[in-house]
């Protein structure tokens, strides 16, 4: 029943500066910096969008699928990835992988990207107009934007049933993977001094269609970008955006690991959900102490770490007894389970033991250093821009760059990330064909490539399946077919 846990991640980047401080023209100017630059020319393709499909087969008064903005700057990468402009925002959506470590490698490459992006742009601009990036989740001002994560999932599971399951893990799950906060920005976490989630004060039902109002808890959008009869997307967007590469690991792989148990032992062996999710998720993501309990659907009073260790147990022992293949390597998943339970005992015992891999004590400590270091109250304005620095991407400026978080991949492998597809998942396909077809490939999305050879009617070429197109299946392809033309006959073979 179960499927490959193809991953990925979307996020979008705060920014502030640029030509009139208009966050929209900064962030065009921040993908055509790059795509100009001579990144990619190839154009998305919207053809195959539908936001508007909703999981439970109809829709709540006054949820509204988002609005695709098919006018801003929207282009494809050689390494698979899609960046873009959306709304007020840059965002870059990773391609298609086959493990959480590879998801990391290239949201990695995706601050890379920004990076230089950010750099070209910059060349262009004076001093008064330079374009600032941070890789966190608000403006300080009420306004949040995501950090969205997708997982591949057998459409033989029950909608309803991933949401009893998940609830559990999703509000719960930023006590080790939040990225933490100074203060509050809405009136749900009004007084809270630091936050362990930068995001869950966000957060208004437990079930829905939308992403920037009336956020869900769990998102039902219903685009599986692949073949819907085998498949769904789980579009997951309560996450925080990390800075610690180790979080995001854990973040990506303990939610696989849970859709895996999910797909082959069924929703009954998951523990019981809170009474009031959006009450939970608000109550554990702005409480640092980690001592705040809710009643769970049983009666029990639990706390947001014995959910994460239910969880954990729940998904050892299915890994003890099944393994996990569909989630990575053995030997990735032996280390995410050791992780995920390091980091929860962790914070609970000794936060500083976890400091290095856990963004919101790594901020906390830099905060309450700053704090007592110049006798100021946990509202000075100069705290909440030590919180802003800390996700900075310029190297010299960021905080996160120097409290010391563990990494997790080689430097190398990252510059590869930054130009090079996965070679596990049918993005290979896709990255290959923009590096070496860029004239004769019109555009592309996630599903498909659109060709223009010179001759005959444009030609579409349909990738319903994400385990496919690999380097594996494809190389010798482009190895043999130095022309788009020859390709697609190759392919019509």
């Amino acid at each position: 029943m179960g499927v490959p846990k193809i991953l990925g991640i979307e996020t979008e980047y705060g920014i502030a500066g640029g030509p009139d401080a208009d966050p929209t023209l900064a962030s065009s100017l921040i993908v055509n910096a790059y795509a100009q630059h001579g990144q990619s020319r190839v154009t998305w393709d919207f053809v195959d969008e539908s936001p508007d499909n909703d999981a439970r087969g109809y829709f709540h008064d006054g949820a509204f699928a988002p609005v695709i903005e098919t006018h801003l700057a929207n282009t494809v990468l050689t390494n698979g990835a899609r960046l873009y402009v959306d709304h007020a925002h840059p965002e870059y959506s990773s391609p298609e992988c086959r493990s959480p470590r590879e998801a990391v490698l290239y949201d990695q490459a995706g601050e890379e990207i920004m990076r230089r992006a950010q750099l070209v742009a910059n060349q262009t601009l004076d001093d008064a107009h330079q374009i600032r990036l941070y890789k966190n989740n608000s403006d300080g001002k009420g306004n949040s934007y995501g950090t969205h994560e997708n997982y591949l999932l057998s459409r033989e599971v029950d909608f309803r049933d991933v949401v009893r399951a998940l609830v559990p893990h999703f509000v719960s799950r930023g006590v080790i993977t939040g990225a933490g906060k100074v203060g509050w920005e809405t009136d749900v976490a009004r007084g809270a001094s630091f936050q362990v989630s930068a995001r869950a004060e966000f957060f208004e039902e437990v079930v829905g269609l939308e992403t920037t109002l009336k956020r869900p808890i769990i998102n039902t959008r219903d685009e599986p970008h692949a073949d819907a009869d085998r498949y769904r997307r789980l579009h997951v967007i309560n996450g925080d955006a990390n800075m610690s590469p180790r979080a995001t690991w854990v973040k990506l792989g303990a939610t696989a690991l849970l859709l895996v148990v999910l797909e082959e032992r069924g929703v009954g062996v998951f523990p019981s959900p809170p009474r009031r999710p959006v009450a939970a998720i608000r109550a554990f993501g702005a409480d640092p102490s980690l001592r705040t309990t809710m009643e769970s659907e049983d009666g029990r009073h639990l706390r947001a770490l014995d959910y994460q260790r239910l969880l954990h147990e729940l998904a050892d022992d299915y890994v003890r007894r099944e393994g996990a293949p569909d989630v990575g390597s053995e030997d990735e998943v032996a280390g995410l389970l050791a992780e995920w339970g390091e980091l929860i005992e962790g914070v609970d015992h000794h936060p500083d033991s976890v400091a290095d891999r856990v963004d919101w004590v790594a901020k906390w400590r830099v905060v309450e250093g700053y704090r007592d270091r110049y006798n100021l109250e946990i509202d000075d304005v100069r705290l909440r821009a030590i919180d802003l620095q800390y996700h900075d991407l310029r190297p010299e400026k960021s905080l996160a760059a120097r409290v010391g978080l563990a990494s997790l991949g080689t430097p190398e492998e990252i510059q590869r990330a930054v130009f090079d597809a996965p070679g596990s998942t049918r993005a290979f396909f896709r990255g290959e064909c923009v590096r070496r077809y860029p004239e004769e490939l019109v555009s592309a999305n996630w599903d498909s490539l659109v060709f223009d050879v010179g001759a005959g009617p444009l030609r579409r070429v349909p990738m319903m399946d994400p385990v496919r197109g690999t380097r594996e299946l494809t190389g010798s392809l482009f190895d043999d077919n130095p022309s788009a033309a020859s390709l697609l006959e190759a392919l019509n073979g």
